[in-house]
C-alpha cells in the first residue's frame, strides 16, 4: 500500500533512523507486494485498510532492547490511535513541511551561532558577551565538543576556498603567545593545572573501578548529579566500562526511582532565572548536550523546517507564539494557552475516573463541529463547555497537538528526543532529556510541562480508569510526534521503530517530569562563572577610563562585600509592600522559606498568598533568581557574598 494514499492527514516527523535499508533478500516483502493485504500492527505494517485474516505472511522482525518495555497489548493502542487520526484526517488537503537538510558546513555554523561562538567564523559578527569568558568555562567534554565543530567547519571552508578566517582548534582554548598580562598567565596557569587536576581525577576514576571491578555499577545509582557535567559522568561510565570489559548496554524496561540530589544552595527550576542568564544556560546547555551525545558516538542531525504560510489568528492549527500573544494580551504573564489550560479543566471536570479516558476516542463529527464552534465562540465566551461530552473533549485536546503547524518538541530538536534511546543507560537518557527540555523554546516547554502534569493527574487514577503510564505514553505518542504540516517517507520498519521509540520517550517525559525542568547545578555555576568574568571585565575597563578613581572605588567595594554578612545578618528587601526591609539573623538552619515566614508574620494586613511570594537572590554573581524555599541562607551567601535579598510577587 502507498503510505501517501492510505494516512492522507497523517504527518510523520523527520525522524531519520540508523538503521539500514532491509535488503531485498531479507524476506520483508515490499510496499508494492503487501498490497492491500496490509499485515497486523504489531508487525510495524499497518495499513487502514482490512487487514488480512491469514497472518502468515507476517514477516519476521528482530525486537530491539527499547521495545522490551512495551508489551505488543500495549503497543496495539497505539497503532488504534494511528488510526483513528488517519479516518478523522481523510478528505484534508495538508501543506507539507519541507525540511532543509544542511548543506556541508552549514550545521556546525549554525550549532557556533546558536552556542554564542559565531565570532570563531565570522569576526564581523558583534555579540555582547565575550566569546573567551565563555570558553573558559567550559569542561573537557564541552571544550572537544566545540573544537570539533570548529575543526569540521574549518576543513569544509577549506574545501571551498572561502576567504572565512577559522582559528585552528589549538589556539581558541589558550592565549596569545607573548605580550599577555601577568593576570592572563596566572589565568592561564590556573586552568592548565585545573586541566591536570581534571586528568588526574580521571585516571584515578578508572583505577579505582578496575580495583573494585565495578561491584557498584552505575546503573544501580538512583541520585542524579547535577554537580558534574553530563558529559563528564558518561565518558568515565565509558572508560569504566571498557576498562572492565562491562558491556555498556541497559534494559529499558525499567524505570529506577530517580531523585536529584539535595543541594543547599538550592534547586534551580527553569523560570526561576532572569532573560539575561537563561540566555546563558542555553548556550552551555546546548553545548554539553551536542558533548553529551558525541561521548556516546551518536551524531545529531538537525533540521530547519522551510517557513509555511500559518494562521496569524484563532486557536487550532496555530502558532504557539501567536497563540500566546493574543492570550497575553488579555492576560499578562500567560504561558499556556488558554484554550488548551480550558479543554484541560473541562475533562476533568467531569473527573478522572472515566475508564479508557485518552484512549477511546470522541466522534469525530462532533469533534470537527466543536473546532468549528471554538474557533468563533471562545474568546467572546459563548461557548457552552458543559455541553462538551469527556471523551470529546480528550479527542480535541489530542487535535491541538497535532494541528499546530510545527511540532511541539520543536523541527530542530525532534531527532534527539527520539535519540535519547540511543544512549547506553537510563540515567544518561533521563539527563539527555533534561538538556533537551531546557533547549526547547519557551512556549513548547512550559506547554510541554502543563500536558505532562495533566497526563501524570489522569495515571493517579489508573485503578478507576485503566490507563497506565504505558498507556497513556501509547496513545498520546503519535499525537506528540505526528503533527499536521509535514509528511516524511520512511520505511515500514522505520515507522515501527518509531513507534516503541517515540512510546518510550512519552514514557520517560511523564515519569520524570519533576526532574526534566531543573537546570543542573554545574550550568548555574558556569553561568555564575561568566558573570564573575563579565563584572571583573567591567571593572576592569571602568578603571581604566576613571584611574584617578580607582583608589576610591576600592576602598568603596571592600567594606560593600563584607556588610552582608560581618555582623551575621541578611538584609531582606520588599520594595512591593510597605516595608521597606528586614534584618534576618544568619543561622547554620535559615532557609528561604523562614524568611518568607517571618516576613508574613511582621505584617497581618498582607493579602498575598504565601504560595505567590519568592524570595529573589539579585546581583552578584546572578542577575536574578527565585529561591527555592529550602535554600540554606548561609550557603548561598558564600558562593554570592556580593548578593541583595528581595521578596516579590511571582507570576506562577
Amino acid at each position: 500500500m502507498n503510505r501517501q494514499e492510505g494516512a492522507k492527514g497523517v504527518i510523520l516527523t523527520g525522524y531519520f533512523s540508523n538503521s539500514e535499508v532491509l535488503p531485498p533478500n531479507s524476506g520483508v516483502s515490499s510496499a508494492d507486494e503487501i498490497g492491500s493485504s496490509s499485515l497486523s500492527r504489531r508487525t510495524g505494517q499497518y495499513s487502514v485498510q482490512a487487514r488480512a485474516k491469514n497472518a502468515s505472511g507476517k514477516p519476521p522482525y528482530n525486537r530491539s532492547n527499547s521495545q522490551d518495555s512495551l508489551d505488543e497489548l500495549a503497543m496495539d493502542d497505539y497503532w488504534k490511535e494511528v488510526e483513528h487520526i488517519t479516518l478523522s484526517g481523510e478528505g484534508e488537503q495538508l501543506e507539507e513541511v519541507q525540511l532543509k537538510v544542511p548543506d556541508e558546513g552549514e550545521q556546525e555554523e549554525a550549532w557556533l551561532k546558536e552556542a554564542g561562538l559565531e565570532t570563531l567564523f565570522d569576526k564581523s559578527a558583534t555579540d555582547p558577551e565575550d566569546i573567551m569568558v565563555l570558553l573558559s568555562t567550559l569542561t573537557r567534554t564541552q571544550a572537544a565538543a566545540v573544537e570539533k565543530r570548529v575543526e569540521t567547519l574549518h576543513q569544509t571552508l577549506r574545501k571551498r576556498n572561502k576567504q572565512h578566517h577559522v582559528p585552528d582548534v589549538r589556539d581558541i582554548f589558550k592565549l596569545p603567545d607573548g605580550g599577555g598580562s601577568k593576570e592572563e598567565e596566572a589565568v592561564s596557569t590556573e586552568r592548565s593545572e585545573n586541566r591536570k587536576r581534571e586528568i588526574t581525577k580521571d585516571g584515578m576514576y578508572q583505577v579505582l573501578n578496575l580495583c573494585l571491578g565495578m561491584l557498584v555499577s552505575p546503573e544501580t545509582e538512583t541520585d542524579i548529579n547535577l554537580e558534574v557535567s553530563f558529559s563528564d559522568q558518561a565518558l568515565r561510565y565509558k572508560e569504566g566500562s571498557k576498562s572492565s570489559g562491562e558491556a555498556v548496554t541497559e534494559a529499558d524496561d525499567k524505570l529506577p526511582n530517580f531523585k536529584l540530589s539535595r543541594d543547599k544552595t538550592g534547586l534551580t527550576k527553569v523560570g526561576d532565572l532572569s532573560p539575561q542568564d537563561m540566555k546563558k544556560v542555553h548556550r552551555l546547555v546546548l553545548i554539553e548536550m551536542t558533548a553529551l551525545f558525541d561521548t556516546a558516538g551518536i551524531d545529531l542531525k538537525t533540521h530547519k523546517a522551510v517557513k509555511l504560510k500559518v494562521k496569524e489568528s484563532g486557536l487550532f492549527g496555530v502558532p504557539l507564539v501567536t497563540l500566546l500573544e493574543q492570550d497575553q494580551r488579555r492576560q499578562p504573564g500567560t504561558k499556556v494557552p488558554f484554550i488548551l489550560q480550558r479543554i484541560i479543566s473541562r475533562i476533568e471536570e467531569e473527573g478522572l475516573e472515566t475508564e479508557g479516558l485518552l484512549r477511546i476516542p470522541g466522534a469525530t463529527t462532533r469533534v470537527k463541529t466543536v473546532c468549528e464552534e471554538l474557533e468563533g465562540k471562545f474568546y467572546e465566551g459563548l461557548f457552552s463547555w458543559e455541553s462538551l461530552k469527556q471523551h470529546d473533549a480528550a479527542s480535541l485536546l489530542k487535535l491541538f497537538i497535532r494541528e499546530l503547524p510545527h511540532p511541539l518538541l520543536t523541527v530542530e530538536y525532534l531527532s534527539a528526543f527520539i535519540a535519547v534511546l540511543k544512549l547506553p543507560t537510563k540515567k544518561q537518557q533521563l539527563q539527555a532529556l533534561n538538556l533537551l527540555v531546557l533547549l526547547l523554546p519557551e512556549s513548547s516547554r512550559d506547554t510541554l510541562k502543563a500536558l505532562m502534569e495533566f497526563f501524570q493527574r489522569v495515571i493517579d487514577h489508573k485503578e478507576q480508569n485503566k490507563m497506565t503510564l504505558n498507556n497513556v505514553a501509547v496513545v498520546m505518542a503519535p499525537n506528540i510526534f505526528m503533527f499536521k504540516g509535514f509528511r516524511n517517507k520512511i520505511s515500514k520498519q522505520q515507522e515501527f521503530s518509531m513507534a516503541t521509540e517515540t512510546a518510550n520517550i512519552v514514557r520517560l517525559l511523564i515519569r520524570y517530569q519533576n526532574l526534566l525542568w531543573t537546570i543542573p547545578k554545574f550550568i548555574m555555576n558556569q553561568v555564575r562563572k561568566q558573570n564573575t568574568e563579565n563584572q571583573k571585565k567591567m571593572s576592569k575597563d571602568r578603571a581604566m577610563r576613571k584611574l584617578l578613581k580607582k583608589m576610591a572605588y576600592e576602598k568603596h567595594e571592600k567594606p560593600e562585600k563584607a556588610c552582608g554578612s560581618s555582623q551575621g545578618f541578611i538584609r531582606v528587601q520588599a520594595p512591593q509592600f510597605s516595608k521597606v526591609s528586614m534584618a534576618v539573623q544568619l543561622t547554620e538552619d535559615l532557609q528561604a522559606c523562614d524568611v518568607l515566614t517571618r516576613f508574613l508574620s511582621q505584617d497581618s494586613s498582607l493579602s498575598v498568598k504565601r504560595e505567590d511570594l519568592c524570595l529573589y537572590e539579585i546581583g552578584g554573581n546572578i542577575k536574578e533568581r527565585c529561591l527555592d524555599e529550602e535554600t540554606y541562607m548561609k550557603d548561598l551567601l558564600e558562593l554570592n557574598p556580593s548578593a541583595e535579598w528581595f521578596i516579590k510577587c511571582v507570576l506562577r
